[in-house]
C-alpha cells in the first residue's frame, strides 16, 4: 500500500505516518523541517515500512507535482501540512494572512490536485477504489472566528471543496474525506492561553482520522461535543457570534 502524508514531521502528520507505517507499507512523507522529518522516518521505518523522506514545501507547486507523479501507487494521500498565526487579536499581518492562505489552501490543492491526477491513471484496488485522498481541515471551518480569521477561513475553504469534489471524484473511483478534528495538543495549541474543550492527543487524533477514512465516511469530525457547540455558535448571527467569540480574546496585561 502506497501512502503519502505533509506535513509529516510532527504533530497530526507524525501521529498519522506512525499509525499507518506496518510491513507492507511504503511511506511517502514530506516536510519543511528535515530534522524533524528525520525522527519519524526512523519510528516508521522501525515499525516495518519503507519510508521516503523529502524535505518539501507544500507551496512549491512544481515540485509537488514532480514528487507526487515520482511516487508510484498512491492508495492514500493526506493532505496535511497546515499553520496558524495562533488565537489572538485578529489584527492578523498582510504577510501572516497570506502565507496562511498559502500554505493551508494553496498547499492543499497543490497536493491533492496532482494525487487525483495520478489516482485516475491507477488500476482499482482490492477495495474497488483507485484511490483515497483526505484533507485535514478543522472544526474551525464551522465558525467564522474573529480571533483567528485567516485560519478558521481557510479551513473552511479545504473542508468544503474536499466534500463538494467527492460527489464528482466518485464517478471515477477516488474518494476524498475532509477531516475536522477539534483542539489536538501540538506546538500550535500549545500556545492557546484559554480553556481548550477535548483536547486530545495526536496519537488519538490519528487514530479517529483513520478509521473514519477507513469507514468511507465523507465528514470525518471529532470530538462531536465540540463539534455540536461550533455549529450552534456558526450559526448565530454574524454579530452576536463575534461578540461571544471575542471575549475570548486576550487581554493586555
Amino acid at each position: 500500500m502506497g501512502i503519502l502524508i505533509t506535513g509529516a514531521s510532527a504533530g497530526l502528520g507524525a501521529a498519522l505516518a506512525r499509525e499507518c507505517a506496518a510491513p507492507g507499507v511504503t511511506l511517502h512523507l514530506s516536510a519543511r523541517d528535515v530534522t524533524r522529518l528525520a525522527a519519524t522516518t526512523t519510528a516508521c521505518a522501525a515499525k516495518g515500512a519503507t519510508v521516503h523522506p523529502v524535505g518539501l514545501d507544500v507551496r512549491d507547486a512544481a515540485g509537488m507535482r514532480a514528487w507526487i507523479a515520482g511516487a508510484g501507487r498512491l492508495d492514500l494521500v493526506i493532505a496535511n501540512a497546515g499553520i496558524s498565526a495562533g488565537t489572538g487579536t485578529g489584527m492578523e499581518a498582510p504577510e501572516v494572512v497570506r502565507d496562511i492562505f498559502d500554505t493551508n489552501v494553496t498547499g492543499v490543492l497543490n497536493t491533492c490536485l496532482p494525487a487525483i491526477e495520478a489516482m485516475v491513471e491507477q488500476p482499482p484496488g482490492a477495495d474497488g477504489l483507485r484511490g483515497r485522498v483526505a484533507v485535514i481541515a478543522s472544526i474551525a471551518a464551522f465558525v467564522a472566528g474573529p480571533t483567528a480569521p485567516a485560519y478558521c477561513a481557510s479551513k473552511s475553504a479545504v473542508q468544503r471543496w474536499a466534500e463538494a469534489r467527492d460527489a464528482t471524484e466518485r464517478q471515477r473511483g477516488i474518494r476524498l474525506h475532509a477531516i475536522c478534528p477539534g483542539f489536538i495538543r501540538t506546538a500550535i495549541t500549545d500556545r492557546n492561553a484559554f480553556p481548550m474543550p477535548g483536547l486530545m492527543e495526536p496519537e488519538e487524533a490519528a487514530q479517529r482520522t483513520l478509521a473514519g477514512i477507513r469507514a468511507g465516511r465523507l465528514r470525518v469530525v471529532y470530538p462531536w461535543g465540540l463539534y455540536a457547540m461550533s455549529r450552534v455558535t456558526g450559526a448565530l448571527p454574524p454579530t452576536w457570534r463575534n461578540a461571544l467569540l471575542m471575549r475570548f480574546e486576550p487581554k493586555a496585561a
